[in-house]
């Protein structure tokens, strides 16, 4: 009977993540992994820069896969001007813009890593801290530090295996996280 209840529990689980757009991979009661969807379509020359990212997510965490154009959960757009920035439409679901103008200035690889981060729950922290992730742009130039600590893994990791609040699975727009660089005047 136990049995019976875990996997009804697990189908409805999938199920309704089905329906958030957010794929179970393996739906067993032994294995709660979900999978990210991420189609790069409209990523130009930056789609093998997205892929690396998702590697690079993929080894960070648990709970969480990224897989290249299985569907649409996580979009990845390549723009020219406005900065790069995600749009979480809800956790693990949205849009991530680079600007070629930026990722002329920084790291491609680091922007593409901390966008996707906003999609997988986390927030900018503007620390200029380049060992961090999440300090974007405040980091400076010449930090190309594109690795999650291990603190931001965690995090995501315990945002996918469910233990994360309303405002983590929020919609948002996260922007300004790259700041441009200035040439100065002579």
């Amino acid at each position: 009977m136990t049995s019976r209840l875990n996997r009804l529990a697990v189908a409805l689980l999938a199920t309704t993540l089905a329906t958030l757009g957010i794929t179970v991979a393996n739906p067993s009661p032994a294995s709660a992994a979900m999978t990210i969807c991420y189609n790069t379509s409209q990523a130009g020359n930056y789609a093998s820069v997205a892929n690396q990212a998702a590697s690079i997510w993929n080894n960070a965490t648990v709970n969480l896969t990224l897989s290249a154009n299985c569907g649409s959960n996580l979009r990845i757009y390549r723009i020219t001007g406005g900065g790069s920035y995600a749009q979480r439409t809800s956790l693990g679901n949205g849009r991530v813009y680079i600007d070629t103008q930026q990722a002329a200035q920084y790291s491609v690889l680091r922007i593409m890593t901390h966008e996707i981060g906003h999609i997988l729950g986390l927030p900018d922290n503007y620390n200029g801290n380049c060992a961090l992730l999440m300090s974007g742009g405040s980091a400076g130039t010449s930090c190309t530090n594109a690795y999650p600590s291990t603190a931001e893994a965690n995090r995501v990791s315990n945002l996918f295996a469910g233990t994360f609040s309303a405002t983590d699975r929020s919609a948002d727009i996260f922007r300004d996280s790259w700041p441009s660089v200035l040439t100065p005047v002579s």
